[in-house]
């Protein structure tokens, strides 16, 4: 028999069973489907941080009190809480032991207490904004930019003055028709004038950017209180050249802030962009992994289900074999005519499953305002994988059909 020939013969099989058919391949489509979402979305989500850490700027080492990745469980977590704050009178003495070596030194703390609402005069914004404190460095640390009126200058930040710069969010539910230069807003209880207004920037993971309030960091440190807060600050290298130079500069004039002996470990922690990314890949990597567990499971009790059903298709379709090897079929024939039908249907399968799986690997990566991507070495890798399931657990059912003795099998019925 031609190969053509064959191939109609195993789809018109197929064809003519849709209902099993449809039930044997959705098993493949759920393990296919797990695996390329989850690639899809995770994919999608890695080239937007690697791109698009927006938080920080260009060659900037963050210095904090808790690093990047910190676990949940309660030892490791007490640990950090422990350690001393990071206090404005830390962060202003490092300026000065930097100063003359990088022009942007960033001081920022926000309030992680409670929900932050503004208001002027009858109009207020929804709660959950961002609020802190800052210097004049904000902008080029967090690649912020003035949109109208100006940044804070040395002398704001010197005289604590009540001055403060909002987001454009902020800027069209409270100023829809008039310029918010000069007016006084109140945010959590205290009174502030407003001197900027930052450029739009959209959103970043889900959050908009955009609802960003920000005031000097020693008048956030008059209203709100120092003792239970501590101060991030963000380093920018002179150059990337002297990025290693920088990070052990930062170091050292960190250990003479604290106070620290030199047989007493660093209390405090160092991040850049790198080591934000690789705590964002452990997590990915993990789900990743996940994934991968669980659409192998998947997949293995799909394709037992296709030899299931290829083994009750041999059985029904006993008589017909035998017709066919008394009229002169070859073994070789009757097996690839199996083998076709369990592959068709794995693989039919897998592309439902690859399709449906970058569709809502994408969905997700959208609603996240990331990047769209197409996993191709994952949707190439489950075709393969659908293919070798197809032949791997067809090959049984079809070998036992190639087998069938013509004459046993004309009697069957």
């Amino acid at each position: 028999m031609k190969l053509s020939e064959i191939l109609r013969m195993a789809l018109g099989s197929l064809g003519s069973n849709k209902l099993r058919s449809a039930l044997t391949m959705l098993g493949i489509t759920i393990g296919v489907f797990s695996v390329i979402g989850v690639m899809t979305a995770v994919s999608a989500l890695r080239q937007s941080v690697e791109s698009g850490l927006s938080f920080l700027g260009s060659n900037i080492i963050q210095v904090g009190k808790f690093p990047v990745g910190i676990n949940n469980d309660g030892a490791n977590r007490r640990r950090f809480e422990n350690r001393r704050n990071i206090t404005l009178a830390n962060a202003q003495r490092l300026t000065e032991l930097l100063d003359g070596y990088t022009d942007v030194i960033c001081l920022k703390t926000f309030d992680n207490d409670g929900v932050v609402q503004a208001t002027y005069e009858n109009r207020k914004t929804s709660p959950g904004l961002t609020f802190g404190g800052t210097n004049e460095h904000f902008l080029a640390a967090n690649q912020y930019a003035i949109g109208l009126g100006r940044n804070f200058n040395p002398s704001d930040v010197e005289l604590a003055r009540p001055v403060i710069i909002i987001g454009q969010t902020i800027v069209s539910r409270l100023f829809p028709n008039e310029t918010p230069l000069g007016k006084l807003v109140k945010v959590s209880g205290k009174t502030y004038t407003v001197i900027g207004t930052f450029l739009e920037r959209g959103s970043s993971f889900g959050r908009s950017q955009d609802d960003i309030l920000m005031i000097p960091v020693t008048r956030f440190a008059v209203d709100f209180g120092a003792a239970r807060r501590s101060i991030n600050i963000a380093i920018q290298s002179p150059s990337q050249d002297r990025y290693n130079e920088t990070v052990e500069r930062v170091i050292t004039a960190m250990r003479i802030v604290r106070g620290l002996r030199p047989e007493q470990e660093n209390d405090f922690e160092l991040f850049s962009n790198d080591s934000l990314i690789s705590a964002f890949a452990k997590v990915a990597d993990a789900v990743s992994a996940g994934a991968f567990v669980i659409s192998v499971i998947a997949l293995l009790a799909a394709g037992v289900g296709i030899m299931n059903i290829m083994l009750v298709s041999v059985t029904e379709r006993t008589k017909e074999i035998g017709i066919r090897k008394s009229i002169g079929a070859r073994k070789v024939s009757i097996l690839t005519q199996f083998l076709i039908e369990s592959v068709a249907i794995s693989v039919a399968g897998g592309l439902v499953g690859i399709v449906l799986g970058v569709g809502a690997g994408n969905g997700l990566a959208l609603m996240l305002s990331a990047s769209l991507v197409f996993p191709w070495s994952w949707a190439l890798a489950g075709v393969l994988v659908c293919c070798g399931i197809g032949v791997g657990f067809g090959f049984y059912p079809a070998m036992k059909a190639a087998g069938l003795d013509p004459i046993e099998a004309l009697r069957y019925e």
